[in-house]
């Protein structure tokens, strides 16, 4: 699975980095696009199957891990270690404030899963050690925290501009609040959270440019992430064969970078 999603995230910042470079030089030399164009939007729905499997593995790696500080140290070293490779490829700057790598979601969203197991945890040890004695209101302040640190860790993605912004870290915790349930349901609860997780990113960014109804349409490409449901239900919740973590996580800084220098050697990027 995760050789899957590895191999349509380079097929989506193939077309992203380098194919969007040609079409921009095509369109400076007042040049047609259009079959071009109908191309890029092919390899961009492909490449949508891979962050649903990102968001997947990300869900699993916590509940799996045997060290989940480690695990988020990990996540957070790499959206640094990644930070400059993704503003080269997607802007052409060395540092680019304006939106940072899956790295920074991928460990919001983590870190939102931690504290919403850590308050799960408090309410059971209260639980315990005052049986009977303000069960309800104990009850309600802990899930009241669970959803203001879902909330923050949210917040914090779309105010940073992350890659998939708030949708990613909904959608990794919907991936880890469904486990052991039926994959339609996995499915729906998933496209829900795309679907209008990035049609409300959408209409936020672009409200005065498109109309809401082209923003709809526009977001309904992101439900070709489903398909990334097909290789999740043959998932049999076992690790397979691993590659080392390092040449893992190495490989989205190593990639971003080769796809940089391959745009700038094509059209002088």
């Amino acid at each position: 699975m995760k050789n899957i999603a590895y191999a349509t995230m380079l097929i989506d910042h193939f077309f992203a980095i380098i194919v969007m470079a040609l079409l921009q030089e095509r369109a400076a030399a007042g040049l047609e696009t259009d079959g071009l164009l109908q191309v890029y939007s092919a390899g961009r729905a492909v490449g949508r199957i891979a962050f649903v499997l990102f968001a997947f593995l990300a869900a699993e790696g916590f509940v799996h891990t045997r060290n989940r500080g480690r695990y988020l140290l990990r996540l957070a070293l790499f959206a640094v270690i990644s930070e400059i490779p993704f503003d080269l490829a997607f802007s052409g700057a060395v540092v680019d404030y304006r939106s940072q790598n899956v790295f920074f979601t991928l460990f919001l969203g983590v870190l939102a899963l931690s504290g919403w197991e850590w308050t799960e945890r408090s309410l059971r040890l209260r639980k315990g050690a005052e049986p009977g004695k303000s069960q309800g209101l104990y009850t309600g302040i802990f899930r009241m925290t669970q959803v203001v640190i879902l909330l923050a860790c949210c917040t914090a993605a779309y105010f940073l501009s992350t890659d998939y912004k708030y949708m990613g870290v909904l959608l990794i915790f919907v991936f880890y609040i469904t486990r052991g349930r039926g994959i339609l349901l996995r499915m729906a609860a998933a496209g829900i959270v795309m679907f209008f997780g990035m049609w409300s990113i959408n209409c936020l960014k672009y409200a005065e440019n498109y109309t809401m109804a082209y923003l709809f349409s526009f977001s309904m490409r992101e439900l070709y992430g489903l398909f990334a449901f097909v290789p999740i239900a043959l998932y049999n919740g076992k690790k397979g064969r691993q590659l080392p973590k390092a040449v893992c996580y190495g490989f989205y800084p190593v990639h971003l970078l080769v796809l940089y220098g391959i745009a700038r050697l094509v059209v002088g990027r």
